[in-house]
């Protein structure tokens, strides 16, 4: 099979395979992912080449053992190519090299400048096939200096090279002496002179014996380099990264950057807009940014990771999962982003998988299975690295489920330890739960948590129980961890202390909301604080050293609660939580806040967030517990409530709350409410606000005042956050399904 009509290269015949041909039977397959195009223009290779070492029955000539040796030793293949993890990222993975047929190869090490088959041209998973000749790019620094590498990306003004140390440069052309490109490779062009005919048969030999990524040597590999936990630690003494997903580990969603202020905030403008082509999903994510690389996920299926170039929004590289397994009754197809150590990106997905990723080319080093996603399990939200673990949790508190936080060991996957966010039986809090309940009770774990290293206590928010509304099952009890904040030994997983935010819960408030780490002056004495705005409508302040509730105040009209005991316990108002004859109109309907982030700045000592205020009557309704269903309990009123006069009408907007009492400072609002878009306070004295409606705003901290705003043009269901490069300060933000970046002029 040879001569292909429309195209042997692999370029070719993955846009066939991508978009058919007219007029033919051969038929457009857009649904298949990038990373199975590419399988196919694998196979499709494969039948060109009968003589390959992946398609033919002949014995390979060589010894692989001395091939390997060759490889990681005295040729220094390692230093550019890496198999299975091991090795350098200038040139392609060699993982796959058995697609080539044995001429190629040899050709490859003998002849690389030759454009014959053999190059590796780096077009997809694995590399190969037969391409123009290799690009050498040389750029010529003002001061001098030189610069030489393959090229992974250019356009008229920027190009993205890796140099032979496997160094990433990305190049801003105009402020370069020179930018050339040499018609050679990188790789030496003397194996001939330097290795004998039998070294030569021994490497093409191990390389035939490499058919695909081995995860079991991938997990190996030490990955030096990267981002260290000291770093992520300390990440408020680098303000132009955006580490971790909430911005660092207390949760405050602040930046320090302060280039883009008051007086210039009007002068704001797109730097770069990047579309997510893949997924079927509004983007929740938040991006991170690390030494100008940002890590954006995609929404829905498939499970997609980008890493940008941060000051063009050009792609690095582009990771593709498809879900293994698709729950018929699968909702929220959504994934919130990603965490970082080391050279490792981890991300989790809707088929509750988690997976480590080579941050520097996208290529995957291990996948563990989280969860069963047929009984309704999933992961939504960004990992969060603490020492030498990544912990997720998990989604699912529709379902009948059991909720739990897990830790994972960042190179080998192995899972270091659990903890169930519902006791067992013979652990406190198991005597909340009414017979076996507790089984099957929700309290899921979806939304990353907080993390003090100085108290060594990671803090992580529970949702609500199951039957989501119907409390029949379960009992008129608190259901234990539910709807609560857990305090949890990061080393080992053991509960320190708790709080529960909603005993009881039959509304449906997740009390998973984001719990913000602060250290301040509260009521004249230096306290470490923890502050949250709760979907159950509260503000509420913990001393985060032991959890005891220090207020708790409303921050939009609620009438469930009457109050709270000396011990921070809600006085549940009668008729108010759900029932099979229906609550009378209570407040909030939803949630009057949600996973949106909200934030805390240390110039003004206040907490944003955005709300939304409204009614509803909630009614429960036994239901049965079916494997990966739903399981609500929700009912119908045979009278519906109504909201009387004196009750606000619904409404949405945007808070500053006065952490000392609970006051609300300012009010802005909104057009639409949502459960997604969030704010980000910076250094530079700014309120950045994400709506629903598309636009971005730029408040002033203080009074709420309009400073500049933008309209995107897509629905918004995400947060901003802030970055800086060579100076340059940038705000983005996800909407629809583009990733926009905002900068000054220059």
């Amino acid at each position: 099979m040879t001569g292909l009509r429309h195209g042997d290269a692999d370029a070719d015949i993955f846009r066939v395979v991508r978009n058919g041909v007219v007029g033919t039977q051969m038929v457009a397959f857009p649904g298949l992912t990038d990373q199975q195009v590419w399988q196919l223009v694998t196979f499709i290779h494969s039948l060109q080449n009968p003589g390959s070492a992946a398609a033919s029955a002949t014995p390979v000539p060589g010894d692989a053992a001395a091939g390997e040796t060759l490889f990681f030793g005295r040729a220094e293949c390692y230093k550019c190519h890496g198999v299975n993890a091991r090795g350098g990222i200038t040139g392609p993975d060699l993982s796959n090299a058995a697609r080539l047929s044995l001429a190629a190869l040899r050709q490859k090490i003998v002849a690389p400048n030759n454009p014959g088959p053999g190059n590796f041209p780096a077009r997809g998973p694995g590399g190969g096939g037969n391409g123009p000749a290799p690009l050498t790019v040389v750029v010529r620094t003002p001061d001098g200096r030189e610069i030489r590498g393959v090229r992974r990306n250019e356009d008229a003004y920027s190009v993205q090279m890796v140099d032979a140390a496997g160094e990433l440069h990305l190049i801003d052309k105009r402020k370069m002496a020179s930018v050339t490109v040499e018609n050679r490779s990188l790789m030496p062009d003397d194996y001939s002179k330097r290795l004998s005919a039998d070294d030569i048969t021994n490497l093409v030999a191990y390389l035939c014996a490499q058919r695909g990524r081995d995860f079991s040597k991938t997990i190996q590999q030490p990955l030096p380099g990267g981002l260290s936990y000291e770093r992520l630690k300390n990440s408020a003494a680098e303000p132009q990264n955006w580490l971790t997903y909430w911005g660092d580990y207390r949760g405050t969603h602040y930046s320090s950057l302060g280039q883009i202020n008051p007086g210039n905030a009007a002068q704001l403008k797109p730097a770069w807009a990047f579309p997510m082509l893949d997924g079927n999903a509004v983007l929740e994510s938040t991006p991170l940014v690390v030494d100008g690389i940002m890590y954006v996920t995609g929404g829905g299926n498939p499970a997609t990771v980008v890493a940008l170039d941060a000051r063009t929004g050009r792609q690095i590289w582009r990771w593709v999962r498809q879900q293994k397994v698709v729950n018929p009754y699968q909702i929220n197809p959504f994934n919130r982003g990603v965490a970082i150590l080391g050279n490792r990106l981890f991300v989790g997905t809707l088929d509750a998988a988690l997976i480590a990723l080579d941050a520097r080319t996208g290529l995957k080093l291990w996948e563990v299975q989280v969860a069963d996603t047929m009984e309704g399990y999933n992961i939504t939200s960004a990992p969060l690295v603490v020492k030498d673990k990544v912990i997720t949790g998990v989604a699912g508190g529709e379902y009948g489920t059991r909720g739990f936080v897990d830790a994972y060991d960042p190179v080998t996957g192995k899972r270091e330890w659990r903890f169930y966010a519902i006791p067992g039986p013979g652990e406190p809090g198991n005597e909340t739960w009414r017979g076996d309940s507790w089984k099957s009770g929700g309290s899921p774990t979806w939304l990353t948590g907080s993390f003090d290293p100085e108290l060594n206590l990671l803090y992580w928010t529970v949702g609500n129980p199951a039957e989501q509304i119907d409390r029949s099952v379960r009992g008129e009890l608190d259901n234990l961890y539910s709807d609560s904040v857990v305090a949890l030994d990061p080393d080992t997983g053991k509960l320190k202390w708790f709080y529960q935010f909603t005993p009881n819960d039959g509304h449906d408030w997740d009390g998973t909301e984001d719990v913000v780490l602060v250290d301040r002056v509260w009521r004249g004495e230096n306290r470490k604080l923890l502050l949250q705005g709760d979907r159950n409508g509260h503000f509420y302040v913990l001393d985060r050293t032991n959890g005891a509730f220090l207020s708790g105040t409303p921050f939009i009209y609620q009438n469930w609660n009457a109050g709270f005991d000396a011990k921070g316990h809600a006085q549940v108002v009668p008729g108010s939580n759900s029932s099979p004859e229906g609550s009378f109109l209570v407040y909030p309907a939803g949630g009057a806040t949600n996973y949106q982030a909200p934030s805390y700045s240390p110039l003004t000592g206040l907490f944003y967030l955005e709300y939304s205020e409204s009614g509803q009557q909630v009614v429960s309704e036994p239901q049965e517990l079916l494997r990966g269903q739903q399981y609500l309990g929700r009912g119908t009123a045979r009278q519906p409530a109504t909201r009387r006069p004196d009750q606000p009408a619904p409404n949405s907007g945007i808070k500053a709350i006065d952490p000392e009492n609970g006051r609300i400072v300012w009010d802005v609002k909104t057009v639409q409410g949502s459960a997604g878009t969030g704010v980000l306070a910076t250094g530079g004295g700014l309120l950045v606000a994400a709506m629903k409606d598309g636009n971005i705003s730029v408040l002033d901290p203080k009074t709420g005042g309009h400073l500049w705003h933008f309209q995107t043009g897509g629905a918004t269901s995400a947060s901003p956050m802030s970055y800086a490069i060579d100076g340059k300060q940038y705000i983005a933000l996800a909407a629809g399904n583009v990733v926009f970046s905002f900068c000054l002029p220059e």
